[in-house]
């Protein structure tokens, strides 16, 4: 063989190797950025936002992932100055939830409220006193992974959308004959829609607060908020949590569940923030049908926190809402 010819061979081969030992490394830090953000670690501290870490810490969570320290409830509905008992919702596989539940004599409804993203319930504590103050029973619960609920991972809500419809049933088949409104703060918005529109499930009302519009969309957020380029690091993430949860995450759209909530629906959105943006709420605003009211909270960034942003804006809003229920 000539040498030319045999190095060229040896050079091409080098180079195939080296594009298979990249594509490898790409795959493999995907597949544990996917798996760091839907388990829950025993850590002590939370990766900070994004927006707040240096090159460094950035290169640091691309290479090895974010941490997560499970959610816990560090308050109880008694700090709010209101009785609750707990209970236990159970469910398949010896799994279960944990829900707080708040009475109101004047049986004006039940609202029922879903946490977001890597919280516990014990984060909706102010809206849920906010709701008993409007003459509303609460039942405040956990997704599977969080607080007093079994297990220690999420499914960005699509197995959570089963929690919202079994919680539903059990609420139901408890304290009958009672309006039930549900009430969801990001994840817990996704999750509530993707129950309407996979469970069948009829609600009397629904109140939704900054869900996102494609989980494939609100990945590549996430790398817009690093400073990294979106493609194809979030559709290799979005593809690698669907093979871990064995679920289709490029499916997992709000979007287009918003086309089968049939019941009056309130939107509420930030109007800065970083993680769903006003156009990704506006889109799936649209898509509501026409018993829907959209509200957008000026200058506010929280994602998900909107009472505790504006909570002058946010209790007039829900009241008007509740209010208009009631006509």
């Amino acid at each position: 063989m000539p040498p030319k010819k045999h190095h060229f061979r040896r050079w091409h081969k080098s180079l195939l190797f080296l594009c298979l030992l990249f594509l490898a490394a790409v795959n493999g830090i995907a597949y544990n950025q996917a798996y760091s953000m839907m388990h829950f670690v025993d850590a002590k501290q939370r990766t900070a936002k994004p927006e707040k870490l240096s090159p460094l810490e950035k290169l640091k969570v691309v290479l090895a992932g974010v941490e997560l320290p499970r959610p816990n409830n560090v308050q109880t509905p008694g700090s709010k100055g209101l009785a609750y008992t707990t209970h236990r919702i159970p469910l398949p596989s010896h799994e279960w939830l944990e829900a707080w539940f708040m009475p109101n004599s004047a049986e004006s409804g039940i609202v029922i409220l879903f946490p977001p993203y890597a919280a516990s319930k014990d984060a909706l504590l102010l809206p849920a006193k906010t709701f008993h103050d409007m003459g509303y029973s609460v039942l405040l619960v956990d997704f599977r992974g969080v607080g007093g609920s079994s297990g220690s991972d999420t499914t960005l809500g699509i197995r959570e959308a089963e929690d919202v419809a079994t919680t539903v049933a059990f609420a139901q088949q408890k304290w009958v004959k009672r309006p039930v409104i549900l009430y969801g703060a990001s994840m817990g918005a996704t999750a509530v829609m993707r129950a309407i529109a996979h469970k069948e499930l009829s609600p009397d009302a629904v109140i939704l607060e900054s869900p996102f519009e494609r989980l494939l969309t609100t990945v590549r957020h996430r790398f817009t908020a690093m400073g990294f380029p979106a493609f194809p690091g979030a559709e290799l993430i979005v593809f690698w949590g669907g093979v871990q949860q064995q679920v289709d995450g490029f499916a997992h759209n709000p979007v287009e569940y918003a086309q089968l909530i049939k019941c009056p629906t309130l939107l509420m959105h930030g109007e800065a923030d970083k993680r769903v943006t006003v156009q990704d709420a506006s889109t799936s605003a649209k898509n509501l049908p026409a018993a829907k009211t959209f509200v957008i909270f000026p200058n506010a960034n929280g994602h998900g926190a909107l009472a505790a942003d504006n909570p002058n804006l946010w209790r007039q809003q829900i009241r008007k809402f509740l209010h208009s229920l009631q006509r």
